[in-house]
Parts: structure tokens; C-alpha cells; sequence
């Protein structure tokens, strides 16, 4: 093999080996952080940083991308054919808009965080949790009415707009069991995940 094109090869692998891939499921919470100890890393930052349990910030990037890194609302369609524009500019793990994630970029100092990046996603999590703390005395382990702040911005949860949407309702609270169901997981495999032993 000539060495341009060895190099491409070595290259692509390194490149794909830092890449996480979408879990292939979302139930069992343990399962996935044993496949990713840097994930289970990132999340005890954000609940030392910001307060926010794990299974809450799990059950908000379930809810928002199912754990895609480059998740995006799907395109309009116009006349139910040609892909049209996106309805917002919601990317990544936690489906920041562009003006949420500058506002936590300035907020924070950490111009460098990227909306792919998962342990910037949950860190936006924790972030987002204790400014609805702040502006809305959202508790932050109040699953359901963090993510009813989160999907409806602090104006529009202190309005109750939320309340003349009953899907968005049941919504939250799928998230609320989420969070409780991922809680109880996280409660019974956290030394394991913790073991100092694992290296990645």
C-alpha cells in the first residue's frame, strides 16, 4: 500500500474510534454508560457542578435526541415532497437552539463547547436546570417541570403556556419516568461504573 493511502486508512480508523456511536437502545441506562465510561464521567461533573441528578439529565437527552450526537429536526416538506427548511436550528445531544447554546457559551466561558460533544451536552443540561432554578424555582430534580422549562424557555413556563398543550404535558411526564426508571438503574450500577479499574 502506498503511504499516502496508508495514511487516509490510519486516519479514517482514528478518526471513526473518536466518534460514539448512537446506542442501539435506551432502556437499560447501565448498559449504555458501561459502553461509555467517558459519558458516566461528564455526568457526575454536571450533577457536581449544577446539582442535577444523572437520571435527570439522561432522561432529557433520551427524550430531546434518543443519544444521536448529530440528531436534527426532521425537514418540512413542501407539497408533502420537496425537503423544505428545518423548523428550528435544534442540533445535537440536547437539541440546543443556536441562541440557548450562545447564551450558555458567554454565560459559562466555554466558548469552545460544541452541541455534539456530549459532555458539553449534558453540561448544558446542568446549566439550563440551574438557570430554570433560578428564573423559574424549578427544583433540579424535578424532571417534569425542567423539561416543560426547557421546551418552553423560561417566559413561556412562567406564563403557563405549556398548559394549553396536553401533549407536551404527557410528554413531560414520560420524561419524569424516565428519569425516575434511569435513577433506580444508576443506583444499582453506580460503583460499578465507578471502578477505578476502567479505562475508558
Amino acid at each position: 500500500m502506498k503511504p499516502a493511502a496508508l495514511f487516509l486508512c490510519l486516519a479514517l480508523v482514528s478518526l471513526s474510534a473518536c466518534t460514539t456511536p448512537t446506542p442501539s437502545q435506551t432502556a437499560d441506562v447501565c448498559l449504555i454508560l458501561e459502553d461509555n465510561r467517558a459519558w458516566w464521567r461528564a455526568i457526575q461533573r454536571t450533577e457536581r457542578r449544577w446539582g442535577v441528578p444523572p437520571g435527570v439529565q439522561l432522561a432529557i437527552l433520551k427524550r430531546e435526541s434518543s443519544f444521536n450526537a448529530h440528531a436534527r429536526p426532521a425537514r418540512n416538506r413542501l407539497f408533502g415532497i420537496i425537503p423544505g427548511r428545518r423548523p428550528s436550528s435544534a442540533y445535537g445531544y440536547a437539541q440546543a437552539l443556536d441562541g440557548t447554546w450562545d447564551w450558555y457559551r458567554e454565560d459559562t466561558g466555554r466558548g469552545g463547547a460544541n452541541r455534539n460533544n456530549f459532555g458539553d451536552a449534558v453540561d448544558f443540561v446542568g446549566w439550563y436546570a440551574s438557570k430554570s432554578r433560578q428564573l423559574s424555582g424549578i427544583a433540579s430534580d424535578n424532571a417534569r417541570d425542567l423539561y416543560l422549562s426547557y421546551h418552553e424557555g423560561h417566559g413561556g413556563f412562567n406564563r403557563g403556556s405549556y398548559r394549553s398543550k396536553g401533549w407536551l404535558v404527557n410528554v413531560a411526564a414520560d420524561v419524569a419516568r424516565d428519569a425516575q426508571r434511569y435513577q433506580t438503574q444508576i443506583n444499582g450500577c453506580e460503583r460499578r461504573l465507578s471502578h477505578r479499574f476502567w479505562l475508558f
